[in-house]
């Protein structure tokens, strides 16, 4: 039974502005599922033609290629990208005035990310990862979830930095990839600028609060959110390096552009809801990056895979096992000395 009183005019218009908000809320759901789909059919579609047409003995050889100074580069660059997503950690946990040593914050932000970056739906597996170390120190699972959200801005700021950078002063160079006119990515790039610039300005005139999901967040001020950009900034250039390493020689672009390749294959790889943007990532290198094969192309996806996600994650699990172990390890040498005593 409706228990709305039909003469109370308040009451009407607050219920059909929830009733508003609730079909809009559904709305982008759906259109948001939709458009993760289309990417992904068009990911598999794609990848599906392109193996159609590989010699896979070429692939073999491409693989074989592959030096031994461009495999050591390429795990350089991964682990700076790692360091940079530690300091995703260590500034949030600054800005929420939290006391954690260090090792248990690389070791939470390490592991976290190695996992969801490899398993994918980052706030069930990197989430779960996060809570289960950081509530060892004392953190809450309220604290967790804020400095899930702030190492969320830190990356986001560093996306959007470079991508904005990229627009703006290659965007001839862009164009291949998103194949819009070069004077449409000057503007977007300079709009993306600007967007950071209203930002840093936001963030420096007072502290400043979000509210997400009922939760009310202090976002950093002037000086961290600089630090947030350029840790940012750091792991994605690290990682597109980790990549690029891995290219066969010849390849003709510069580091600008195939970075900001890489930032957007990763904004697809995102937007597909995939894990670790399996697929869509692969389609838009392939179809942007220049290379002189796509076998070898193929053979450099691969060994990145292996690399920058795979190696990671075994580390991971075996760092996660080992820190179980030590964790345990006085009530278990117990345990033993009592048997042992019987």
């Amino acid at each position: 039974m409706d228990d709305t009183d039909p003469h109370n005019p308040f009451e009407n218009a607050s219920e059909r502005l929830a009733n508003a908000l609730a079909r809009r809320q559904r709305l982008i759901h759906i259109v948001a599922t939709i458009f993760s789909l289309s990417i992904l059919v068009l990911s598999i579609v794609t990848l599906v033609r392109t193996f159609a047409s590989v010699h896979w003995w070429d692939l073999r050889i491409a693989l074989e290629a592959t030096g031994w100074d461009q495999i050591a580069i390429a795990g350089l660059c991964t682990a700076i990208s790692y360091l940079a997503l530690t300091g995703y950690d260590a500034l949030a946990l600054r800005q929420l005035k939290l006391r954690v040593p260090f090792g248990r914050t690389a070791l939470a932000s390490f592991t976290s990310y190695a996992i969801s970056f490899t398993l994918g739906f980052p706030l069930i597996t990197g989430g779960t990862v996060r809570y289960w170390i950081y509530s060892q120190a004392g953190l809450t699972a309220g604290k967790v979830a804020s400095l899930t959200l702030v190492a969320g801005i830190t990356f986001w700021l560093g996306m959007a930095l470079v991508i904005g950078f990229s627009l703006l002063i290659d965007p001839a160079g862009v164009a291949d990839i998103n194949h819009l006119k070069i004077w449409v990515n000057a503007i977007i790039g300079a709009l993306v600028l600007a967007a950071i610039g209203c930002w840093l300005y936001w963030v420096s005139r007072g502290r400043r609060r979000i509210r997400v999901q009922g939760m009310s967040l202090e976002l950093p001020g002037f000086g961290l959110t600089v630090g947030q950009m350029a840790l940012g900034v750091i792991d994605l250039c690290a990682a597109a390096g980790t990549l690029r390493a891995l290219l066969p020689p010849g390849l003709a672009t510069s580091y600008l552009d195939f970075a900001a390749t890489y930032a957007f294959a990763c904004l697809l790889g995102i937007a597909s809801n995939a894990p670790g943007g399996i697929g869509a990532f692969e389609m838009t290198m392939l179809n942007s990056v220049p290379a002189p094969s796509p076998e070898g192309m193929i053979a450099s996806l691969l060994m990145f895979r292996a690399i920058y996600y795979l190696i990671p994650f075994v580390l991971a699990m075996a760092l996660l096992g080992a820190h179980e172990i030590m964790r345990r390890w006085p009530s278990l040498r117990e345990d033993m000395n009592r048997d042992g005593e019987s």
